[in-house]
């Protein structure tokens, strides 16, 4: 069992991995700064596990913006029966990619 973490961040639980590339909610930073998150949860290291309550004090997983941008357009259609209510709407949400660089042991 290797080291990973589970941090939160964009109201949402990762498991990550160090040299691990993920696409989270849209952070406001450039690409290739250094971001910390500071709610983690959990940090597992082999057989050492270290639980939060709900989070562990102290603790960040450090990892580097690499890409901002958008996701792929989802088609949101209305349509009411009988009526001739049809609406189509695109929607691209916004992301920000980053690279695990260390978790804390």
């Amino acid at each position: 069992m290797s080291q990973f973490a589970v941090i939160k961040t964009g109201g949402k639980q990762y498991i990550v991995r160090p040299d691990q590339k993920l696409k989270i909610e849209k952070l406001d930073a450039e690409e290739g700064v250094k971001v910390w998150f500071d709610e983690v949860l959990l940090v597992a290291d082999g057989e050492k596990i270290e639980i939060g309550n709900p989070l562990i004090k102290g603790a960040k997983v450090e990892a580097e913006i690499t890409k901002q941008g958008r996701g792929r357009k989802i088609i949101v259609f209305k349509y009411h029966a009988k009526t001739r209510y049809r609406k189509k709407k695109g929607h691209r949400q916004y992301f920000t990619e980053v690279k695990i660089v260390k978790i804390p042991s």
